[in-house]
């Protein structure tokens, strides 16, 4: 049976996901109340029923899919009361997995495990070592931010997604100081999906790499004309018009060796940065 904080945080996460969306980018698809097409077939596979529409989902199924699929994933019953909100939330919203790392990376120095997504021991015990809570939900909803404006549908999605984990920052640390929490609402946009595989691809490095490596080579290639420019010292004529082109060659490949390494670097920072605000590393 649900305990009463389990169904407290179940009637807001509710309020945030509204009723049947079916946004064209929204990378769920077919959602009724936070629970996707693809969640109640297999919901639905496992009970041995038929398929059928998400918009026909019943009270009693929507709870079970929420107890089971999220409230469990997160040890929610594990949890100090505001962080048990914060993670089941953010589990409906982006997948248990994406809301536990952001847990996981929120609770460093502190959390000195793998951050894997997984719920274990050394997480709770983390978890329940911390005596500020508030900064503790603080950091884990900036992870949360940080993640969501990596994605591509951000552009779609984030004013209502900001909304959404204002309101869950607040909620959460009232109910951690047993203060009255705010009324949960509905903003428009904000019950999307934010998955990892929606992030934003990372810049590549290749062309970079290139232009560093042809500038490099231009360098060699103008140290070579160097050498031949001697040799051809006496000849003035031909002395000259190769000197201009070792002065054009040198400034060329400096530019593309300085702007390749300068991107390169840029580049790799930025992946970087996107795979550990996305959790990929």
């Amino acid at each position: 049976m649900a305990s009463s904080r389990e169904k407290e945080a179940l009637a807001r996460v509710l309020a945030h996901e509204g009723g049947y969306v079916n946004h064209p980018k929204d990378p769920g698809g077919p959602t009724n109340k936070g629970v996707t097409q693809r969640v109640y077939d297999a919901y639905r596979r496992g009970k041995g029923l038929g398929a059928r529409s998400v918009q026909q989902i019943s009270n009693q199924e929507i709870a079970d899919i929420y107890d089971r699929q999220y409230w469990d994933a997160v040890k929610g019953d594990d949890l100090p009361a505001g962080i048990d909100y914060v993670l089941f939330d953010g589990a409906v919203n982006s997948g248990p997995k994406q809301s536990i790392m952001w847990l996981q990376r929120a609770l460093v120095p502190v959390y000195k495990g793998r951050v894997d997504g997984t719920m274990g021991f050394t997480t709770v015990a983390a978890v329940n070592a911390v005596n500020d809570l508030d900064a503790l939900i603080d950091r884990i909803c900036d992870q949360r931010l940080a993640f969501m404006r990596r994605l591509k549908t951000w552009p779609t999605f984030g004013r209502g997604w900001s909304a959404r984990v204002a309101e869950v920052r607040a909620i959460g640390k009232a109910l951690a100081t047993n203060d009255a929490p705010q009324v949960a609402n509905f903003y428009d946009g904000a019950s999307a999906k934010a998955f990892a595989e929606d992030a934003e691809a990372a810049p590549m490095t290749a062309p970079a790499d290139a232009a560093a490596g042809a500038g490099i080579g231009g360098g060699v290639i103008a140290g070579t004309l160097q050498s031949v420019q001697d040799q051809l010292l006496p000849f003035s004529y031909a002395s000259e018009w190769i000197g201009k082109i070792i002065v054009i060659l040198t400034i060329v490949s400096a530019l593309l060796a300085i702007g390749g390494l300068a991107w390169s670097w840029y580049a790799r920072r930025k992946a970087k940065r996107l795979a550990e605000a996305v959790g990929s590393v």
